[in-house]
């Protein structure tokens, strides 16, 4: 099994898309990248910690390719919005992939150029690429918020469409039911 940290702006939109995947084994979300120890989700929306609400993924790479992870990353938020995704503004919301290896760091490096190379988004990636130091889990009422909440209006009109989006364009990657 291997490790994957990825921050797509919400953590419940990207714990949401990666749980469908096979070869995903767990997606717990929680916060990297900033600079207190043991951050709160109170904390962590002021936007003042310097930590992204993030996801780490354990996958099976036999299943699923650190590539895949990141094709489907890219294609569920917008990788060219600085500290912003939708609605949701601020540094915890930025997009970032915290490489847990040299070899993730290479691919993601060479994945970000292929995307800018083919003119893939109008605007330039602003997707940070950084070693992960220490990934704090989340409040457990932030764990499987999407499965728990169907119903609410940010799952219905935030959350939906990128549900939507995976299994129309990846349904071959998505887990037998």
């Amino acid at each position: 099994m291997e490790q994957a940290v990825f921050a797509g702006g919400c953590f419940w939109c990207t714990e949401a898309v990666f749980q469908r995947l096979e070869g995903v084994t767990e997606v717990v979300p929680g916060y990297t990248g900033g600079n207190i120890k043991n951050p709160a989700y109170r904390e962590i929306c002021t936007g003042r910690t310097g930590h992204a609400e993030g996801i780490e993924i354990t996958f099976d790479p036999s299943k699923v390719s650190f590539e895949t992870l990141l094709e489907v990353f890219f294609a569920t938020h917008d990788p060219t919005t600085l500290n912003q995704q939708g609605n949701d503004k601020g540094t915890q919301y930025r997009s970032a992939i915290f490489f847990t290896s040299e070899v993730q760091k290479e691919k993601a490096e060479a994945f970000i150029t292929l995307l800018e190379d083919n003119h893939v988004f109008e605007n330039e990636i602003v997707t940070e690429v950084s070693p992960l130091d220490v990934f704090y889990v989340a409040e457990v009422d932030h764990h499987d918020y999407y499965n728990e909440h169907t119903q609410q209006p940010y799952c219905q009109y935030i959350i939906q469409p990128k549900i939507d989006k995976i299994n129309t364009y990846y349904s071959d990657k998505l887990k037998k039911t």
